[in-house]
């Protein structure tokens, strides 16, 4: 299939030699349009993978390329900038160029503005065709990849076409292009788009309409890159489209309270939360303490067979007036994702597969079987009958509480030792202090920030400025008991010690392997 959507506007200046940028440029070239790619950085220190991106552009037809500073006479005969999402409009030289662009009135798009306005062409051309593409959009400070993944598993075990694509990588107009390519007819293609969408992705996307829309959770992160929380806030909200079914967690007030009251009127909505669900539809978790306190996940549905479409949220509405009946879909424990933040990504998961009518019995043997993202509350070895567990993508404050809270399950026994620190960005601590007085037995703090998490934390909690991770682990291993947990959480970027969280996260596990050669009693 040729794809060729994109008719007008026809010159396009591509800001960013990275995948997003690179996916733009390719998508302009392939539909016949003008395109300027531009990047401020030093072309001769591109790495490896920069320079085969750019072959593979000027094999496509790119001649336009300019290195350094960004000028006026870049926006010449420029109808939209294509911006990749590493780039801050808050912050110059990018802000004074946006601005400028905007009076000559050049649009400026993100790469899943351009993915967005190709799925509307094509959903045009496929007019009267059976199946036009269903959207599931995710977002949220923690838990998007992780979510997901999960729904584009859930929608593949009910047997459906799906792609899964956006900040997850590759990036939604590769993996467009590559079904393009692949498809002979409109049938070939994917039945689902499932995208997990970043802030910096949404701030530039005006065009998005989902099927259904969740922001999972909204907790301090990339101040820097935005400003503030509030500009933090309203880029998330950007997910919902005018005719999105929209997945609302009403245990996070920021996430909830994106629609105002009057929107959550005229809106389909369906939540879901760690409680008990409150109106039909809803998702959420309930404890039978008559078997030893077992939580389930459950679903505030009647009967399925005649489901109505999710309900408009009505004032009006009191717990009399429908009685609600509980389907008890799967024990929390089951699930091989751990913790009670994971629980509730899995809630989510099954409420955007919900919305596209796919069948919860199918979609209960995918969740089953879902065994989570590397790097993300990941048990990686048992040593000496002390469980090391990897969350090193826990990358902010919000992510780490996350995992205090899920692993601790409301214990009464404190058996966590954490391990944090990095470059905080920031961000304010003082969230970590309620948890880890109530979970931790001791905290190893690392790298630039360890001082101001100890000063977040507090006297009343145990803690040890290791510097660096291979001193935590030992220092942490020496103290630990049986049944213990040591949990790298760093609640901080890696960028002031490690290349990224991956790099950082095969530190701790070469440091847990190390640490099994020297000790008796491993599981690795």
């Amino acid at each position: 299939m040729s794809g060729e959507v994109t008719k007008s506007p026809s010159h396009f200046l591509i800001l960013g030699l990275g995948e997003s940028g690179v996916a733009m440029a390719k998508w302009c070239l392939r539909n016949g349009a003008k395109v300027r790619l531009a990047d401020t950085r030093d072309s001769q220190k591109f790495s490896d993978k920069q320079k085969t991106w750019l072959a593979e552009l000027e094999q496509a037809g790119l001649k336009d390329v300019q290195w350094g500073p960004l000028t006026d006479n870049l926006l010449k005969e420029i109808d939209v900038i294509g911006i990749s999402p590493g780039l801050s409009p808050t912050q110059e030289p990018i802000q004074s160029f946006i601005a400028t662009a905007r009076q000559d009135n050049v649009e400026v798009w993100s790469e899943i503005e351009f993915f967005a306005r190709a799925i509307a062409a094509l959903t045009l051309m496929q007019e009267g065709v059976a199946n036009t593409p269903v959207v599931l959009a995710i977002t949220g400070t923690n838990g998007k990849t992780t979510t997901t993944a999960l729904t584009g598993q859930l929608c593949e075990r009910a047997g459906k076409k799906v792609a899964v694509a956006g900040n997850i990588s590759p990036a939604a107009l590769d993996k467009l292009e590559m079904c393009l390519n692949e498809a002979d007819q409109f049938s070939d293609m994917p039945d689902i788009w499932v995208l997990e969408l970043s802030s910096f992705q949404l701030l530039f996307t005006d065009s998005l309409n989902a099927t259904a829309a969740t922001v999972l959770n909204i907790t301090q992160d990339h101040l820097d890159w935005h400003g503030d929380m509030q500009s933090y806030a309203n880029a998330k909200s950007r997910i919902f489209g005018p005719d999105s079914i929209c997945i609302l967690n009403r245990d996070d007030p920021l996430a909830f309270n994106l629609l105002s009251e009057d929107e959550k009127l005229n809106r389909s909505i369906v939540t879901f939360g760690a409680g008990r669900p409150d109106e039909q539809g809803a998702f959420g978790i309930e404890r039978d303490l008559r078997a030893g306190g077992i939580d389930w996940l459950v679903w505030a549905e009647v009967d399925e067979n005649q489901e109505p479409k999710p309900k408009r949220r009505r004032k009006t509405v009191t717990p009399d007036e429908e009685e609600l009946r509980l389907k008890r879909l799967i024990p929390a424990d089951a699930l091989k994702i751990r913790g009670r933040h994971n629980a509730l990504n899995a809630l989510a998961a099954l409420a955007l597969a919900r919305s596209a009518g796919l069948p919860m019995s199918l979609l209960l043997h995918g969740l089953r079987d879902y065994e989570g993202e590397p790097h993300r509350v990941q048990s990686i070895g048992i040593v000496a009958d002390v469980e090391y567990v990897d969350d090193s993508k826990g990358t902010n404050v919000g992510a780490t509480v996350a995992a205090l809270n899920g692993l601790a399950n409301n214990e009464s026994r404190k058996r966590i030792w954490l391990i944090a620190g990095g470059d905080g960005k920031g961000q304010d601590f003082s969230p970590l202090r309620e948890p880890a007085l109530r979970f931790i037995k001791g905290a190893f703090l690392i790298g630039k920030d360890a001082k101001s998490i100890a000063d977040a934390l507090g006297s009343e909690v145990s803690c040890t400025i290791s510097e660096t991770l291979a001193n935590a682990v030992q220092q942490a291993a020496h103290q630990a008991q049986s049944g213990d947990i040591v949990l790298l959480s760093p609640a901080c970027a890696s960028f002031d010690q490690f290349k990224d969280y991956i790099a950082r996260a095969d530190a701790f596990a070469s440091e847990v392997t190390e640490l099994g050669m020297q000790i008796d009693g491993v599981h690795i």
